[in-house]
């Protein structure tokens, strides 16, 4: 199960993976609402690789800046992300950092792109952004 801490942390990275710009960030997509369904169903067997990859996700931001994830801004939260993308860790992972990263991105744009009825893409938003008409 994941804490609260656990979803701040994961607020915060999901919207760096789809940050605001003329649409809204991943979180205000309802990504957040789509996962905390996934987690429960499809989702399940992924719960503790969140768990251990956020913790640690937190301890490495920690060892590489001084602070906890959230706490920095998004710029260096960027270079955490692009260090995790690479496998270049400064601790040693529960998880493989990679793997992680490429499975927090891969959910984040189902969240995101997917089906409203599926809890993300509130208001068909990223079907708007890229054309699709379904919504109407």
């Amino acid at each position: 199960m994941l804490t609260s801490n656990h979803w701040n942390i994961l607020r915060s990275l999901m919207n760096r993976i789809i940050p605001q710009d003329d649409f809204p960030d991943a979180w205000e997509a309802g990504v957040g609402n789509y996962l905390a369904s996934q987690f429960e169903r499809d989702l399940r067997s992924q719960v503790e690789t969140y768990h251990l990859g956020l913790e640690t996700l937190e301890a490495e931001s920690q060892a590489f800046a001084g602070k906890g994830f959230t706490e920095l801004d998004t710029s260096a939260q960027d270079v955490i992300l692009s260090r995790l993308e690479a496998g270049q860790v400064l601790l040693s992972w529960r998880v493989n950092p990679t793997e992680f990263s490429h499975m927090v991105i891969e959910h984040v744009m189902e969240g995101y792109y997917s089906d409203p009825g599926n809890g993300g893409n509130r208001d068909s938003i990223a079907w708007r952004m890229i054309g699709f008409k379904s919504w109407e």
